[in-house]
């Protein structure tokens, strides 16, 4: 059994010579892979290292929305019982379209309905939880996690089937297998010589919790505003998550000055229906664009999460993907173990490539035309997308197939999101 994935792990602690797998990054998608595949194929060494400092994933105060999918993998995995107090369902999704200025928002689209009986086809989940949930998984299947040791380097030794792996501490750590989940900015990526798709969109996404008087009733609601959808997401205990898109210029203006003009102006797009409210915890802005790689696997290497695809929030599905990419990643690898094939060669990991590219591509695209569509005050995009969202809201067929794209469920769907056992 390994040490608890929260203990202090001295920087002197001697630390594994070979592993099976490693994973570089320790938010919820190289967790998750990790979990994944540890669970099902238990005789596979798993390493899990992480650049950040130890505990520093609990200052983490946002929150994600969670598809119907990836709950059911989070069950699968055992994760789900501590995570279920801290989840909030969304029982309803509003979509408006206005100006900032407006006195009313008219609604345009309304999502509402179960995936399946008592099964909303999201929730609202802090990220702390998640991870927390994810790092006893972790313990319990033996998985060992370092942390303050960055990758800095790494080749491949095709004679011995294996990358050597070096940290930042002068360590290194052979493994037949690395697996990059090192976020949007991956320095992983770029070490393979994996080249990207990127461009910047000039927005930044705030993210707040608010406090407010009223409940919510689980509702989320999504402001399509000139500047970029205003979103409010339900919480527990009467609270919201926001994520609001300004010009990345106007954004760092709001997160830099007063809080009296950052209250009035998060109040103008709010709005009071939910009572007096209150910024619960410290806004922050992340910078929003697209990020695509070109390949997601090399010779013993693969890019899962963020490291292989950042997307614009405007759907909610950069959680999702990751979710998808952990599923199909640890499916594949499992697979070949127990057929004895090796896990690192680059046959096993093209399976993988293929099941995920176009996913990601088709979202990526997706959500970028979003974007395009929806941040601008031009009127004659305005009336064709209002045009638009209010044909969809009298299709009831089409908001079924809409509800059942945002849950996950619907696709060629990994073992794990189907809730099945890989």
């Amino acid at each position: 059994m390994a040490k608890a994935a929260t203990s202090k792990k001295p920087a002197k602690q001697k630390l594994p010579q070979k592993a099976d797998i490693l994973i570089a990054g320790a938010g919820y998608v190289g967790l998750l892979t990790a979990v994944s595949i540890a669970r099902s194929a238990p005789s596979l060494k798993i390493v899990v290292v992480d650049a950040a400092p130890e505990n520093v994933w609990q200052n983490d105060g946002r929150a994600s929305a969670v598809a119907a999918a990836a709950v059911r993998m989070l069950e699968q995995l055992n994760c789900w019982q501590d995570i279920l107090p801290h989840a909030q369902p969304i029982n309803e999704m509003v979509v408006t379209d206005s100006r900032t200025s407006d006195p009313v928002r008219p609604v345009f689209l309304t999502f509402a309905g179960n995936v399946e009986e008592g099964e909303p086809f999201a929730r609202m989940i802090p990220n702390v939880e998640m991870i927390r949930a994810l790092r006893k998984r972790c313990d319990e299947f033996g998985v060992d996690i370092i942390q303050d040791a960055g990758v800095t380097n790494f080749e491949n030794n095709e004679e011995n089937q294996s990358a050597e792996i070096h940290l930042a501490d002068g360590h290194t750590i052979s493994a037949k297998l690395l697996i990059a989940c090192d976020g949007v900015n991956s320095r992983l990526r770029d070490m393979a010589g994996i080249k990207t798709v990127h461009w910047d969109y000039g927005q930044s996404g705030i993210v707040a919790t608010i406090a407010h008087e009223r409940d919510h009733e689980g509702r989320a609601e999504e402001h399509f505003l000139p500047a970029g959808p205003f979103a409010i997401l339900p919480l527990t205990n009467n609270r919201s998550s926001i994520v609001w898109t300004e010009s990345t210029e106007k954004a760092q203006r709001l997160i830099d000055g007063d809080e009296f003009t950052f209250d009035i102006e998060l109040e103008q797009r709010f709005g009071l229906k939910l009572g007096d409210i209150k910024v619960e915890t410290k806004p922050r802005a992340y910078p929003l664009g697209l990020t695509l790689a070109r390949d997601f696997v090399k010779p013993r290497f693969a890019l899962a999460g963020d490291a292989a695809h950042g997307i614009h929030p405007i759907a909610g599905q950069g959680l999702n993907l990751g979710f998808k990419d952990a599923a199909a990643l640890a499916e594949k690898i499992v697979e070949a173990h127990r057929l004895g094939l090796d896990i690192g060669a680059i046959n096993v990991l093209e399976e993988y490539q293929r099941w995920r590219r176009f996913d990601t591509v088709q979202m990526g695209a997706t959500t970028d035309i979003l974007n395009r569509l929806f941040s601008n005050d031009i009127a004659p995009l305005r009336a064709l997308r209002s045009f638009g969202l209010g044909v969809v809201d009298r299709l009831p067929k089409l908001k079924d197939y809409f509800i059942s794209q945002a849950s996950g469920i619907s696709g060629q769907t990994p073992r794990l999101l189907r809730g099945e056992k890989i």
